[in-house]
């Protein structure tokens, strides 16, 4: 399967609180509390895609956008590479959801985060890699 790729954010507000959506997923038929992400659209670098999804599902901006990683999502059927990102200074702007998205934001300590995915309230993998990821990075 073709894919553009995608972008991944973890959204920093301070040393330890984090902003994730929590987002009906049809697939599953249920909602999952995840990081914001999407698609790169054509022409579209995943820094900028990384900009333009973080404002539009959290109504967010960053000041600081550090790319943490990179990796195939599902390399067994697709080729689509999601490029994670760690947002920092975030300032508050205007939410934009697309008409099919119903998302809810939540902000939350990274280290509940963290128990909500040994708990297994959170399920949605590129969140999983995401927030541990982002753990190196920030410390504990």
């Amino acid at each position: 399967m073709e894919h553009r790729g995608a972008a991944a954010i973890v959204p920093l507000l301070d040393r330890n609180n984090i902003v994730l959506v929590r987002q009906y997923r049809y697939a599953i038929a249920s909602d999952l509390l995840e990081i914001p992400a999407g698609t790169l659209e054509r022409g579209e670098s995943p820094y900028e895609c990384a900009k333009r999804e973080l404002e539009e599902e959290t109504g967010y901006r960053c000041g600081e956008l550090e790319k943490m990683l990179e990796c195939y999502v599902a390399p067994g059927y697709s080729m689509e590479k999601i490029h994670f990102f760690l947002a920092r200074r975030l300032v508050r702007a205007q939410m934009r959801t697309e008409e099919d998205e119903q998302i809810k934001i939540e902000v939350m300590p990274i280290v509940s985060a963290l128990e909500k995915i040994r708990s297994g309230e959170i399920q949605d993998a590129k969140t999983v890699c995401a927030l541990y990821r982002a753990l190196d990075l920030i410390g504990s």
